[in-house]
Order: structure tokens, then C-alpha cells, then sequence
């Protein structure tokens, strides 16, 4: 006998989701592949960083407020942002010694589950912790899925393409009070860093001392902004005092139609869709 499989049931196979996790926030995204369109999406802004297990707590939460622990997929990604990462040029890296690789940079403790990315197309590797108790997670709802660190997406992103910047650009990504840097010179990349701020000053500051230890001109130099930011904001008119050749970066995010409007989906998201 051969079983009856409805057209509905057979369009769920094709949806993607992917989920962004910080301890400052979460979102996720879910599209059709079929259709092209983004069918749900939402994100979380947590009042104060909150521990892994706090984390789990409102990814769990925001899961079953949507149902999608109940739902198929036909792939699913996550992508954890932190500051717990180091790159590696691919011909020094050895997966022996990533502990290494990190303690030099943050804080490790001996239990922690060590992972790294290939940024594809580039000699670089990615090493980092995730958050391990949000992958068993989502592996005992869904089984197998891909993982990544948000720096190895946002690199991979503005590293491809056609607008390549050939002279000095930093890209800053704001999001969840965090501010992801990521600077560009002769299409290649001379940094990724990634720095928690409060305060307007925190912002400059981190931005100033990275341009300083680059010897990159603050009147020369380009500065792109975007996620969590717009013209006016507090945050764009301190840049604005000190880095004079600054705009908003409208990046080219997905090829899926953005019905729930863009601007309240990650941009790290929607780039693993």
C-alpha cells in the first residue's frame, strides 16, 4: 500500500530555519524554498546578558511560542555570536591545538566544547566555543543540523561578491549591544573583532583604538554601519564627529522577499539562508 503524502506536508520538507544566539538576544527566521518567501520570523533583546542557561531558557521560550518545536525541516542552522573566537591563518591552524589558539584571547574553561568554521574561499579558520547546551538543544528536537560563529558568516559575507572594497573600510555590524568589526583593505581582510558596549563612548572607543592599531587614517578611511543603527542615532553622530567618511550599509541580505520586513531579522540569519 502506498502511503498518501498531502502537498502541504510534502512543502513543509523545504523550510529552512535558521536562529541567531547571543547571550544579549536571539532571533530566528523560517523561509519556504519552495515559494521564496519568509513565512515567521522574531527576535528577543534580553534587558541584561544573560548565561548560557538563561539563554536556552528564552530560546526554548520563543520555540514554543511559535510551535516550532512541532514543525519540519529540510535544513537548520544556527549561529552563535560571541566574543569566544579566534581566527587562524588555515596554514598555521592545527585541530590539535585550538585550545591554543583561544586562550590567549578569552576566557576558556577545561570542559569547554571547542569548534572552528573554514571561511570558505579564504585561507582562514574560525575557532570558537559555542554554546553546547543550545546545540544538544535543537539536535534533541530536530536531529542533525549545521552550526556556525557569526564572525565566520559575517566575514564569508563581505568577503564575496562584487563590491569588494579595495580601499580601507570598516564594517561595523550593531546588534544586542554588540558591535561586530570587520575591516576590509585590497579585498582582503585585515580584522574581525567583536566588542560588548553600554554607552555611545564604549562605541567610539573600541572603534578609535582598532582604526589606531591598524594605522588606518580616520579621514581616509571608510566606515559602513548597519544592523540595529540609522542616521541620527546617537552612536552614528559620535562616529560622525571623529570619522568623517561614514554612511549606512544597505548590504545585499537574501534573495527571499522580506513580507516581515527585513530590518527586524539578523543579518547573520538571513545570510545562511
Amino acid at each position: 500500500m502506498i502511503e498518501k503524502v498531502t502537498i502541504k506536508e510534502t512543502i513543509k520538507e523545504f523550510n529552512k530555519l535558521s536562529i541567531q544566539v547571543s547571550l544579549n538576544g536571539l532571533s530566528f527566521c523560517i523561509v519556504d524554498t519552495i515559494g521564496n518567501t519568509v513565512l515567521n520570523s522574531d527576535s528577543i533583546v534580553f534587558e541584561k546578558e544573560r548565561t548560557p542557561y538563561g539563554l536556552q531558557k528564552g530560546l526554548v521560550a520563543l520555540f514554543n511560542k511559535h510551535n516550532i518545536p512541532q514543525q519540519q525541516f529540510s535544513e537548520i542552522i544556527v549561529v552563535h555570536r560571541n566574543r569566544l573566537f579566534s581566527l587562524v591563518p588555515r596554514s598555521l591552524f592545527n585541530d590539535k591545538e585550538m585550545v591554543n589558539y583561544l586562550k590567549f584571547n578569552t576566557k576558556i574553561l577545561a570542559n569547554d566544547h571547542i569548534a572552528y568554521d573554514e571561511v570558505e574561499n579564504h585561507d582562514i579558520v574560525n575557532v570558537y566555543v559555542p554554546f553546547v547546551n543550545v546545540n544538544n538543544y535543537v539536535y534533541e528536537l530536530f536531529g542533525e543540523f549545521v552550526y556556525k560563529h557569526s564572525g565566520t558568516v559575517m566575514v564569508e559575507s563581505l568577503l564575496t561578491g562584487q563590491g569588494i572594497p579595495k580601499e580601507p573600510t570598516c564594517y561595523i555590524h550593531v546588534a544586542d549591544r554588540q558591535m561586530e568589526m570587520t575591516v576590509i583593505s585590497q579585498r582582503k581582510l585585515l580584522l574581525y573583532n567583536s566588542f560588548d558596549f553600554i554607552t555611545k563612548e564604549d562605541f567610539i572607543y573600541y572603534l578609535l583604538f582598532t582604526l589606531e592599531q591598524l594605522k588606518l587614517d580616520t579621514e581616509t578611511t571608510k566606515l559602513k554601519l548597519f544592523g540595529a543603527i540609522e542616521e541620527g542615532d546617537s552612536i552614528y553622530d559620535i562616529c560622525y564627529e571623529y570619522v568623517k567618511n561614514i554612511s549606512i550599509f544597505v548590504p545585499s541580505i537574501s534573495s527571499y522577499p522580506m513580507d516581515l520586513g527585513k530590518d527586524a531579522i539578523d543579518f547573520t540569519v538571513l545570510k545562511t539562508l
